[in-house]
């Protein structure tokens, strides 16, 4: 099975180095800049092209998009329209124009697909959806999911103002970090956004939005409260579920949920399994992927599911911009 991954840079590297791990040795690569193929092609030991032209000649069966985010809908059309099975790093773009007729192309074909959700395969978050299944603190009345990270540190080879993250329409924090609202949904599914607020990042001299918080109210009535930022010097991820009969909490630093039970006090504790890397949760979304391509399944979260997260975040963005205008 031949893979192509479609950009060269931090995140399409990382998923070249897994596949190689994973035992995938037919991959070819695009990028437009020459001197990105020049170095994968030196370093990693494959082809790399700047011409899709080119690519599409070797009739690749799997597309990653791994490209920046204004490129990932038109890559991924061209993906589709060459009969790849598509794994799409979020967002799944930055609007929503001609994501239906994308979504329709995609389903005509009856290709497998899948939006990077890697937060998913983290073992603290996958144990709290399980916590949850299992009304292990109750019924869910609420919860806060947030992330709070300092975009110059993302990638410190890049002047982070030139990157696609410091765009006023392609980047921003509610766009970049929106594994949190995919989480939300995946948590206790669709999603509408009843409240939103951000600012700018001027903090690190960007104008695009640098920290959010939004309020989702979920179809069963769960209030969700997701806090979204990348001006914080300190690196934070977690999350607390509010349950009729207990709490739930996971933090990233601690790297353990915990469960409160009904008379408040500390009712058990989960740690992650000894060993575990954040790599994993990579090479865990990429098995899960190219296991659904193999068997014919979908993944657990298709391109409708990108959307879905992609229109609570739009939402989010121009929530009461009308009222103001």
């Amino acid at each position: 099975m031949r893979i192509a991954v479609m950009g060269g840079g931090s995140i399409g590297r990382r998923h070249i180095r897994n596949l190689k791990a994973l035992g995938r040795s037919d991959l070819v690569v695009y990028d437009p800049d020459s001197s990105v193929c020049r170095a994968i092609a030196a370093e990693e030991q494959i082809p790399a092209y700047t011409s899709l032209d080119a690519l599409w000649e070797l009739q690749p069966q799997v597309a990653l998009i791994a490209s920046p985010t204004q490129t990932h809908l038109d890559l991924s059309l061209s993906s589709a329209r060459h009969g790849c099975h598509l794994f799409i790093e979020k967002p799944l773009s930055h609007s929503l124009d001609g994501v239906d007729n994308f979504a329709a192309e995609v389903a005509r074909r009856k290709l497998v697909t899948m939006v990077a959700c890697n937060m998913r395969f983290d073992p603290g978050p996958a144990l709290v959806k399980d916590l949850i299944a299992k009304e292990a603190a109750g019924a869910v009345i609420s919860a806060r999911i947030q992330t709070g990270s300092y975009l110059p540190r993302w990638r410190p080879w890049q002047d982070y103002r030139k990157s696609y993250s410091s765009s006023t329409v392609w980047g921003g924090a509610i766009l970049d970090c929106i594994h949190e609202i995919d989480l939300a949904i995946w948590y206790f599914g669709p999603a509408r956004v009843i409240g939103a607020a951000h600012i700018p990042a001027t903090a690190i001299g960007l104008e695009t939005d640098g920290l959010a918080e939004i309020i989702l109210r979920h179809d069963p009535g769960i209030l969700c409260s997701v806090h979204l930022n990348f001006v914080q010097r300190d690196y934070c991820r977690t999350c607390q579920i509010i349950g009729s009969e207990g709490t739930l909490y996971w933090d990233f630093k601690e790297r353990e949920v915990r469960l409160h039970g009904s008379d408040g006090e500390l009712k058990h504790a989960y740690p992650e399994p000894d060993g575990w890397q954040m790599n994993q949760m990579y090479l865990d979304e990429l098995k899960h992927f190219l296991g659904a391509v193999e068997a014919n399944f979908q993944t657990v979260n298709p391109v409708q599911g990108g959307i879905e997260a992609l229109k609570v975040a739009l939402a989010a963005r121009s929530f009461g911009l009308e009222e103001h205008a």
